[in-house]
């Protein structure tokens, strides 16, 4: 697993360090290593394991230490597979074992089992692509899985470094292949446009924002954007949904009716801020929990505007934490949501027929979302006390607002449910994303797909077979039966809350109840 500490991204090897501590849980700075004493042993050699196997061939013993020549004898034995070539001693010094080169004959004798290692495309010459997410299928060419929603990095993150340990080959983690005959990789004359919340993110936004703040909320932010997105896009998204704003308006009222504020909600619900080493050890725990320790990069960062994100850099699964939003109650959630969702949905659906775009339209598959990201986030709050969707549902009356207000408007009509006013000013900035001119109307309704997928969930959550949804990967809860015939399951991963269908099922009806939804209500809004 790879786990970056702030401008960094370190991997330990397999097994190095994965057991977890109550140091890890207490100490607030990560703990360092002490070296390990090296034994001594006569010509040892720098060569790593792997050097050897590329070397020499698979080793089918191991050779254990004795006293005078024989030791000498046994290795040399234990070199070549214990073939009966024998070792002459010698007064010099001797080439080390793990170089010795074993004739081809003598290597063809050992059976190795068949492995075929698929390299990617631009291993072997092509382009290679730009940062894809895991969290949604892209239905463009080449049918890389991109994220469809909200959570993306919003500044571009120093490339990763080697740290301790070793780096992993990037074909030895898992990722999302293209099939056979699909559209191949864009060359650099089809460059692919960037991340979809990287183009709408203002270049001028920390400008705009502090005169916004100067102003005393008065002025209407003018944004600038490097790579403007297509107006088909902004076209697409211009309008939001009016249809679970009140459920929207009753779980905010509900959670200031217990808690007050959103503040004392957080700080109540949510606890304390962690440090670095916090999210380490907590990070590592959840991999470890899901079967993913080694297979997915874990970074830390200041610079995102939503809570994590889970992409594909260089195919290399990578999940991406905002430190500023970990809290200690809540972190677990977000792993729930990043890997135990959208990451394990993707390598499940990496194994079905409808992995690529093609694929899809062949199935005639509906869109992944909402239910994707519903499932997600419904995940988010599973295991809490109090499993209250309030960022869902601000984010969906925020965007409902943003359609018919300009920046300033929206930013003081939302202070009926957030008092801090940098947090407003987030909410704002997030459904004004994409304009240029905020003193007009207008809005990026994208964030509604929270709420709306949560609340059609539960209004069917009778009738979905949920292991099932997870296995056949992304897609929607409406196309579970008719794709179950289809379904590849060998190997596909189920997330651990969700192994025990009562308990779980018991679990929503918790998030129904403490959140006030009425059943008779979902059934009338969603067939």
């Amino acid at each position: 697993m790879v786990l970056d500490l702030g401008e960094n991204c370190m991997e330990r090897a397999d097994g190095e360090g994965m057991a977890a501590t109550g140091a890890d849980v207490q100490e607030s700075e990560p703990i360092l290593e002490k070296p390990k004493p090296v034994r001594a042993r006569a010509r040892t050699s720098s060569i790593t394991q792997r050097d050897r196997l590329l070397h020499n061939g698979p080793q089918t013993q191991t050779c254990t230490s004795t006293l005078g020549n024989t030791q000498l004898e046994q290795r040399a034995k234990c070199a070549v597979g214990g073939n009966s070539r024998g070792a002459e001693p010698s007064d010099g010094p001797r080439r080390p074992l793990s170089l010795e080169i074993k004739p081809q004959r003598l290597r063809a004798n050992h059976h190795q089992p068949d492995r075929k290692v698929v390299q990617p495309p631009w291993r072997c010459g092509a382009p290679s692509p730009p940062v894809r997410s895991l969290t949604s299928p892209s239905l463009g060419p080449g049918g890389w899985m991109r994220r469809s929603e909200s959570t993306c990095t919003m500044n571009a993150t120093a490339p990763p470094r080697a740290g301790r340990g070793r780096m992993r080959p990037a074909t030895s983690l898992p990722h999302i292949a293209r099939g056979i005959g699909a559209t191949p990789l864009p060359t650099p004359s089809t460059p692919r446009g960037p991340c979809l919340l990287v183009a709408l993110r203002p270049t001028n936004l920390e400008q705009e924002r502090q005169t916004f703040f100067q102003s005393d909320y008065k002025y209407e932010p003018q944004f600038e954007y490097t790579s403007p997105e297509p107006s088909s896009v902004l076209e697409k998204y211009k309008e939001g949904s009016g249809l679970f704003l009140s459920q929207a308006v009753g779980i905010m009222e509900c959670v200031l009716r217990k808690f007050g504020t959103y503040e004392n909600f957080e700080e109540v619900t949510g606890g304390s801020v962690l440090p670095k080493s916090r999210v380490w050890s907590t990070a590592r725990k959840y991999l470890q929990k899901e079967g993913c320790v080694g297979e997915v990069v874990v970074c830390l960062s200041d610079e995102l505007l939503s809570q994590a994100v889970m992409m594909v850099e260089s195919c290399r699964p990578t999940l991406t934490i905002n430190l500023s939003g970990a809290r200690q109650h809540w972190l677990e959630g977000m792993l729930r949501h990043e890997i135990g969702t959208h990451y394990l949905r993707g390598v499940n659906n990496s194994m079905q027929p409808w992995a690529t775009a093609v694929g899809r339209k062949q199935f005639g598959l509906k869109p992944a979302n909402p239910t994707e990201e519903g499932l997600a986030s419904l995940h988010s709050v599973l295991l809490r006390k109090q499993p209250f969707l309030w960022r869902a549902a601000l984010l969906y009356y925020t965007v409902y607002h943003a359609a018919n207000m300009s920046f300033s408007q929206l930013f003081s009509h939302i202070a009926r449910f957030v008092q801090d006013p940098a947090v407003r000013w987030e909410y704002c900035l997030r459904a004004k994303r994409g304009q240029t001119d905020t003193s007009k109307p207008g809005c990026f309704s994208k964030d509604q797909v929270y709420l709306d997928g949560i609340l059609r969930i539960l209004r069917h959550r009778r009738n979905i077979d949920f292991k099932m949804l997870t296995s056949l990967g992304k897609v929607s809860y409406e196309d579970v039966e008719r794709l179950r015939p289809f379904a590849v399951l060998h190997k596909t991963k189920i997330p651990h809350f969700m192994r025990d269908q009562e308990r779980y099922l018991q679990q929503l009806d918790h998030i129904v109840t403490v959140n006030e939804l009425n059943d008779a209500e979902l059934q009338e809004l969603v067939p």
